[in-house]
């Protein structure tokens, strides 16, 4: 069983895996277009996460983990409880190509464009939610910074989580 990691998942899997590689799945952008109000933000104040957002010609560059043998439906039980406490994730099983050219299925965790937590924001409007927002898990400026940082020790350009942790440190500066 392969986990497609594309946002927390990168600096916090908490499940075992024994094998993980950088990931390229098409047709999704990584995007903060998922109001938080359980993890990093509550429903007075919504902080904003990660969720992957179906667009024709997009992709989006993470990590595959394979999990370790015998612990598929520990995992997934994990994963269900942490990803779909609101059900604006969908599970889906997806492709994802990995460097070397190998495609697996994915576990992956893709927003429901028809939930109510999905939004669309411009990048100044998710910086002046991410700057403030806290929630059960922290704060989402923490959420931000944890992600960007670790893209960036993986070798992968995401431009909008640059713009958005360096203008996000402004703000909070």
């Amino acid at each position: 069983m392969w986990v497609f990691g594309y946002g927390s998942l990168l600096w916090n899997p908490g499940f075992a895996f024994e094998d993980k590689k950088i990931a390229m799945m098409q047709d999704y952008a990584r995007s903060f277009c998922m109001r938080s109000i359980h993890h990093r933000g509550t429903v007075e104040h919504p902080g904003l996460v990660l969720a992957l957002d179906g667009m024709s010609g997009a992709s989006c560059e993470g990590v595959a983990f394979k999990v370790k043998a015998g612990l598929e439906v520990q995992t997934l039980a994990y994963l269900r409880e942490r990803e779909l406490v609101s059900s604006a994730y969908l599970e889906r099983d997806l492709p994802v190509q990995m460097v070397g050219g190998e495609t697996v299925e994915a576990v992956s965790y893709v927003i429901d464009p028809a939930h109510d937590q999905y939004c669309h924001l411009d990048l100044e409007e998710q910086a002046q939610i991410i700057s403030t927002a806290v929630g059960g898990r922290g704060p989402n400026t923490e959420y931000l910074h944890n992600t960007a940082q670790h893209l960036a020790d993986l070798g992968i350009e995401d431009a909008d989580l640059n713009w958005l942790s360096h203008r996000v440190r402004a703000l909070c500066a």
